[in-house]
């Protein structure tokens, strides 16, 4: 069984000298299908760009080749290693995130009932203690102890489309032609 929590561990701190803060490592597929996939962000802008996925990414692959070599590699077995900004609808992992996301949409999976449900979609409310506040329509507010969410998501709404800024919008609005053939 492959140690996640030693393999996040590893991964972190080749985040952090980037700048970056790691939102996600996992790993999932089966047999040589499988992916591990990193997600992080700048913090200032919650996303990362072309080449800091591709800075990040050469970091990871160069720890885990050294591990490899030194014959501790902490894989077994082939996968692809897969580096990203964790995008519009992205997962919420961290406590902090229910708060930096507070009034937007998001679907949470519970690992057992809360207030009678199993999942919910709600508006994010922000945190209170090791809790997650969501203002659910059906039942109101919902306080979800963080420990007991399975899996969260932002859902993607005209309002976080709105609230989530483009990193460069440079050259949107123009229009390159190839002159060179005539």
């Amino acid at each position: 069984m492959t140690d996640m929590v030693a393999i996040t561990a590893m991964i972190e701190p080749e985040a952090k000298a980037l700048g970056f803060d790691l939102v996600r490592v996992v790993l999932f597929g089966s047999d040589d299908e499988r992916t591990l996939q990193i997600m992080a962000e700048r913090p200032e802008t919650r996303q990362l760009n072309i080449d800091d996925c591709a800075a990040l990414s050469r970091r990871i692959s160069e720890r885990l080749d050294a591990l490899e070599e030194a014959g501790r590699d902490p894989i077994e077995g082939a996968y692809r290693l897969e580096v990203s900004s964790p995008g519009i609808d992205r997962p919420l992992t961290r406590l902090k995130d229910y708060a930096d996301w507070a009034g937007h949409e998001a679907k949470v999976q519970f690992t057992e009932l809360v207030e009678g449900r199993k999942q919910v979609k709600a508006i994010l409310a922000g945190v209170e203690g090791e809790s997650v506040l969501l203002d659910d329509p059906k039942s109101g507010r919902i306080a979800a102890p963080f420990d007991m969410i399975a899996s969260a998501k932002l859902v993607l709404t005209d309002a976080l489309i709105s609230a989530t800024m483009p990193l460069s919008s440079e050259g949107a609005d123009e229009i390159l032609t190839d002159n060179s053939q005539g």
